[in-house]
């Protein structure tokens, strides 16, 4: 994709995910992509990988948390996404996502302006503080735009999407009740402020 370059990229495979994994597959189909498996995912989107790995002839690489979860308690010993889900979010899916990106040059990812606050004031190419270059080609994609993707070119849908726009993520942190919300993400960590796992959170340079 970039010569002299190890490329990534990464994909939460829902289905908003669908038209970057489709140019992948048509442009550089040998790219590693790496899918975070937090052990909290719905059994539908580890099937839906499973899927889109075989439609698309992709090179997934799927990659976890060393620490076990019998040592993310807490002092009462419930599971952290119960009472500190950053911190259960920086162990399952930040700290794996930083391990993994030691071997590659450039980590190509879908995140859009449109989905938070955060993410609007991305710029198309970054850095990290650990010298790896973010490519962003969807920032400036709406969903409109993945949707007629997806419509043209006859790809499958998360088969938990009911709207075309829901956010899927862990099971704990997934409200799947409400699915007329503004924004597809206003369904992960209801009734808190957090509106990101901290994969796109700081360590970039400015």
């Amino acid at each position: 994709m970039i010569p002299g370059k190890k490329v990534t990229a990464s994909s939460s495979f829902q289905t908003q995910s669908l038209p970057l994994l489709h140019m992948i597959s048509k442009i550089a189909p040998r790219t590693p992509i790496s899918f975070i498996d937090t052990g909290y995912h719905f059994p539908e989107t580890l099937l839906f990988v499973e899927k889109i790995q075989k439609l698309l002839q992709l090179d997934i690489v799927k990659i976890n948390s060393e620490i076990p979860k019998i040592n993310q308690l807490n002092t009462k010993g419930l599971l952290l996404y119960s009472t500190d889900p950053d911190s259960c979010c920086h162990i399952n899916k930040v700290l794996p996502q930083k391990f993994f990106l030691k071997d590659y040059d450039v980590w190509v990812s879908g995140i859009r302006r449109d989905q938070t606050t955060n993410r609007r004031s991305f710029m198309p190419i970054e850095e990290t503080t650990d010298g790896v270059l973010r490519v962003h080609p969807m920032l400036d994609w709406n969903l409109q735009m993945i949707n007629d993707y997806i419509d043209c070119h006859e790809l499958p849908r998360h088969p938990m999407d009911q709207n075309s726009c829901l956010s899927i993520g862990c099971m704990p942190c997934t409200n799947l009740k409400n699915t007329q919300l503004e924004h597809g993400r206003d369904q992960r960590w209801e009734g808190q402020t957090k509106t990101e796992c901290g994969l796109h959170l700081g360590e970039l340079k400015k």
